[in-house]
């Protein structure tokens, strides 16, 4: 913004020099200096409040999106479990509908349970069974 090249500055300091005069000019160039330091600080100050500012800005905006996903997340638990109660109602009611009708009961169903239909095969005579090899080993080996 403002361009001083080393010559311009001497001059500026001579005739600053001859304007106020040598017992003035450090008291003058002091107070210059303290201007100059709290003019860079209130610049400084604003800067840091304007990037202050824009960074709650951005937490708000962070803050909106992550409440809408929570929102969305919600949503979509309560659709499941809607979904889930309704799952839930149909199959009790298939239940107390097949209870009410009674007991299914297959046609074959009660062939299976009578034991007269289907009786044990019978059991070898103890008297005419002969031991072979692979069942008595035990005792084919003891004759050995």
């Amino acid at each position: 913004m403002f361009d001083f090249s080393f010559s311009e500055l001497i001059v500026v300091m001579v005739v600053a020099l001859v304007v106020l005069g040598p017992e003035r000019l450090p008291k003058v160039a002091r107070t210059l200096g303290h201007l100059w330091g709290r003019a860079q600080r209130y610049v400084n100050g604003v800067k840091a409040d304007i990037e202050r500012d824009m960074a709650v800005e951005e937490f708000r905006q962070l803050q909106q999106k992550v409440q809408a996903e929570a929102n969305a997340v919600g949503q979509s638990v309560k659709q499941m479990a809607l979904t889930a109660d309704e799952q839930v109602q149909q199959i009790n009611a298939a239940v107390a509908q097949l209870s009410s009708s009674g007991p299914a009961v297959p046609a074959n169903a009660a062939t299976l349970s009578d034991p007269a239909a289907h009786p044990p095969p019978p059991l070898p005579d103890p008297a005419t069974h002969m031991p072979t090899p692979a069942t008595d080993s035990a005792t084919a080996l003891s004759a050995h």
